[in-house]
């Protein structure tokens, strides 16, 4: 058995927690805000919500790489796959509505759309594929961007493509602190993304707008800690960078992995579904790399679709605004079989999340 998991979900040390957040918690009303999908699954499935004071409060962000994916961008790949293209892409992306359809739909009317787990995949469909061009719609934070850029620095054949739809989370903290009023009091940070850019990415962000930020694992006694650690930054009128997730991520991050994005990527602006443009939040091809860039290859340019749906409040979800049960189509017309908004497709988006894990026992 292993031990240390289970350590990490012991509800007698949950309780601790919750008797010390009850000590830390300020009177005042606090919102704390995490952008990490996996974060709110293990928040909403082991009810940890019930364990907060009632002035805390805790909303995920745009911590979901399917929902912040622009319709502009879903276009570009419905119009490569309309081309006679091997689309490859994640699961999620597939059932994301896009400016006409959705990629699953496309795949219906006889485009050739594929799931893969990695762009790695996709290059070996291109290797069985010499014949036909093979597109991998690059989706993800700078979790998976390492990913892309290491089967582009290797050697990959002629017929293989990528769009690229990587974005960086720290310019999409700073948008959502940008936001008056200001109303978020402290972010808890992604640990994924984190073991990538280190803790120390997050220094800037905590100084220029005065606000807690701790790095936190996935774990239910990982996340307690971490927001233990905020609320005691609070109540000590402190504004730093706090690591709670020492086992994985360092302060300097993934070195290698940062190389290898800053070789093969530059940084621009990119439109964030239901956000709008970030300045310096996406991954864009070097033009050394021009040869494999699928946007240039098949010349195609996406046009925004509805990113905001009557009725549907996706978009205040993603901005930290809006939790899901708010949304007048949550459980009524919009589930995961037939969903309105991203938030709702992609298994880390919090719609998703909360309609898997409503009614769960509390811990």
């Amino acid at each position: 058995m292993n031990t240390e998991l289970f350590r990490l979900r012991d509800p007698k040390r949950a309780r601790d927690f919750q008797r010390l957040l009850s000590r830390l918690a300020p009177s005042h009303p606090v919102k704390i805000v995490h952008v990490c999908g996996t974060h709110e699954i293990t928040i909403a499935q082991y009810g940890l919500r019930s364990l907060l004071p009632e002035n805390v409060e805790v909303f995920e962000g745009p911590g979901c790489p399917v929902c912040v994916t622009s319709t502009q961008d879903l276009d570009c790949a419905l119009q490569i796959a309309e081309r006679g293209a091997i689309l490859c892409t994640f699961g999620d992306m597939t059932r994301v509505p896009g400016s006409r359809m959705t990629l699953e739909e496309a795949r219906a009317e006889g485009a050739d759309v594929r799931v893969v787990l990695s762009a790695a995949d996709a290059v070996e469909i291109a290797r069985r594929n010499p014949e036909k061009p093979v597109v991998f719609f690059a989706v993800g934070f700078e979790t998976t961007a390492p990913g892309t850029a290491a089967v582009l620095l290797d050697n990959p054949p002629d017929n293989f493509f990528v769009l690229v739809s990587h974005k960086l989370i720290p310019p999409a903290l700073a948008a959502l602190l940008s936001q008056e009023p200001r109303e978020i009091s402290a972010f808890l940070a992604p640990g994924h993304v984190s073991t990538v850019i280190g803790a120390g990415a997050y220094r800037p962000l905590a100084e220029e707008f005065r606000v807690p930020i701790v790095v936190a694992g996935f774990e239910p006694l990982d996340i307690l800690y971490g927001l233990s650690l905020i609320l005691r930054q609070l109540r000590e009128g402190r504004a730093g960078v706090e690591n709670a997730y020492p086992r994985a991520v360092t302060e300097e991050g993934n070195l290698r992995a940062q190389e290898l994005f800053r070789e093969v990527f530059r940084i621009g602006p990119a439109i964030w579904r239901g956000i709008g443009e970030i300045p310096d939040s996406g991954f864009y091809l070097r033009e050394e790399f021009r040869d494999h860039d699928a946007q240039k290859e098949f010349g195609v340019v996406g046009r925004m679709g509805e990113e905001k749906p009557p009725g549907c409040r996706c978009a205040e979800v993603l901005m930290a605004k809006a939790i899901p049960t708010d949304c007048p189509l949550y459980e009524k017309v919009c589930t995961p079989l037939t969903p309105v908004g991203p938030c709702m497709v992609g298994a880390e988006g919090a719609c998703n999340i909360w309609y898997r894990y409503s009614g769960r026992p509390r811990l």
